[in-house]
């Protein structure tokens, strides 16, 4: 079968990548002839492989078009996609995510796929783990896809304001300025999910928020995807009121490490607790990763085991 694909309002460059990198990985993952000319992508080939040679490309446009680049992970992961809606189910294709600015965003170990597909079955996901595992990260991946998506209507991201022994009433400043330094991580990952042009707007006029713990209190969010981050510094009291903000068709993902509990007492951290009194109720869902599945410098990893024996 013989096909040909014109492409129009697309910059050639972007989309086959530096050196016609996007355009080989394309041809090396199937065996039909393509031939380029200008803007004319000519295919020739058995019938269904190259339908799915001009379903990889028109996805390949769309994701440039939405994200204003294309990565060879990008174009990897399309390819994945369309072999799985063709009967070619991939391990990798399920830990897909969404695309951030840097490319596909997707699980790189093993208890991150667990994570991932925890998050797919349940509508309140508490994922516990040190630092660098990437629980936040896919967090608001999670959170960003779903607005994509136009399965939530709003992103609302939060952390307890008070940590490591730092009180807001003794810092300078007014209260924005007080409050953001503990909120940076979450406005880090925002701005590898979306280009700062299509954030700011989202940020001003509050479809996403990204504001301390205690402004959650007496907000009922409907068709929101909530993220409390840092949850291991949530009292009690605080985590509680977190959990029964959920509104209609709303999610929430909750995470903390709680070797690093910064609140006077150990015992009064929310994450604690709550692990141990909603386990077992359809619909919540847990998530454990350990240093295995440190995705930061190779060094991060041994850190916390060596801190961890030293724990133990």
């Amino acid at each position: 079968m013989e096909k040909t694909i014109e492409l129009k309002g697309i910059e050639l460059s972007q989309l086959f990548g530096p050196a016609d990198a996007n355009l080989k990985l394309v041809e090396d993952a199937f065996s039909s002839h393509i031939v380029v000319r200008g803007n004319i992508i000519n295919m020739d080939g058995e019938e269904d492989e190259v339908n799915m040679i001009h379903e990889v490309f028109h996805e390949m446009g769309a994701t440039l078009n939405r994200k204003g680049s294309l990565t060879q992970d990008d174009v990897k992961t399309l390819i994945q996609v369309t072999a799985s809606q063709n009967g070619h189910k991939t391990e990798q294709l399920d830990s897909k995510v969404h695309y951030g600015r840097k490319g596909a965003i997707m699980a790189r170990t093993k208890g991150q796929g667990a994570y991932i597909s925890t998050v797919r079955g349940n509508d309140i996901v508490f994922s516990v783990g040190p630092a660098g595992t990437g629980k936040t990260y896919l967090a608001v991946a999670f959170a960003v896809a779903a607005l994509d998506n136009r399965e939530v209507d709003r992103i609302v991201l939060c952390r307890p304001a008070v940590e490591a022994g730092e009180n807001l009433g003794f810092l300078p400043g007014d209260l924005k300025e007080k409050v953001d330094p503990y909120l940076t991580p979450l406005y880090d990952a925002l701005g590898d999910m979306m280009p700062a042009a299509r954030l700011k707007p989202f940020l001003a006029n509050n479809t996403i928020e990204v504001i301390p713990l205690a402004y959650m209190r007496g907000r009922t969010l409907n068709n929101a995807f909530m993220i409390l981050d840092e949850a291991q510094n949530a009292t009690t009291l605080q985590m509680k009121m977190f959990l029964t903000r959920l509104g209609v068709n709303s999610k929430a993902i909750i995470t903390g490490d709680i070797t690093q509990i910064d609140l006077p007492k150990r015992n009064e951290s929310g994450l604690l607790q709550v692990i141990n009194i909603l386990k077992g109720i359809d619909g919540i869902g847990f998530s454990k990763l350990d240093e295995s599945d440190v995705v930061r410098h190779k060094l991060v990893r041994d850190i916390i085991k060596a801190y961890d024996q030293k724990d133990n």
